[in-house]
């Protein structure tokens, strides 16, 4: 068997259900990447005009190498951000994480927190990873909390990784394994 993303679910919790991206998420990416301070805590340097926002969005389910999910509010069935498994290695069964939410109307609310456990729960008990790593930057704290909290165990430290707005910016690499899932669980 090979292994892959090829398959695109939708994964429910309480707050929050994860649905695969479509074009018409494209507005929600858009005030994602109009936002600075998403920008920021992502190191995200995207500049996408309305059209290139769609086009991007109805081609992720074409790729079986990655799993781009939006994350949509339960309450309002609104977008609030997108996360996304990538750089899938099928024969190591590793693969890369990235979250982001649309701004600080939704920071704090705990959407992050569950989204990132509903992929990881279908990474790990549906898909069959092994291997779960990201970067995340010296100036966010608070996403490093949240995967300290769901069970990612930093690695290392890539030194002045980052160079934004002039000032050089270290990356935690951290990475959870299927043993650090179910020991978390």
């Amino acid at each position: 068997m090979t292994l892959s993303f090829a398959e695109k679910p939708v994964l429910a919790g309480d707050r929050v259900t994860l649905r695969p991206v479509t074009a018409e998420d494209a507005p929600g990416l858009l005030e994602l990447l109009a936002d600075p301070e998403s920008t920021r805590l992502t190191a995200t340097r995207a500049d996408l005009d309305p059209e290139a926002a769609r086009r991007w969005y109805a081609t992720r389910a074409d790729h079986a190498d990655r799993l781009d999910l939006a994350i949509v509010e339960n309450e309002t069935g609104t977008y609030v951000g997108e996360v996304v498994l990538n750089d899938l290695h099928a024969e190591n069964r590793s693969c890369g994480f990235r979250i982001s939410l649309v701004g600080a109307r939704v920071f704090g609310r705990g959407y992050g927190t569950e989204a990132t456990r509903l992929v990881l729960r279908h990474a790990f008990e549906t898909v069959g990873i092994h291997r779960v790593e990201l970067d995340v930057y010296a100036f966010n704290p608070r996403a490093r909390h949240v995967y300290e909290k769901v069970g990612f165990i930093l690695e290392g430290t890539k030194r002045e990784a980052l160079l934004w707005d002039g000032e050089w910016i270290d990356a935690a690499v951290m990475a959870m394994l299927e043993s650090d899932w179910r020991a978390a669980r």
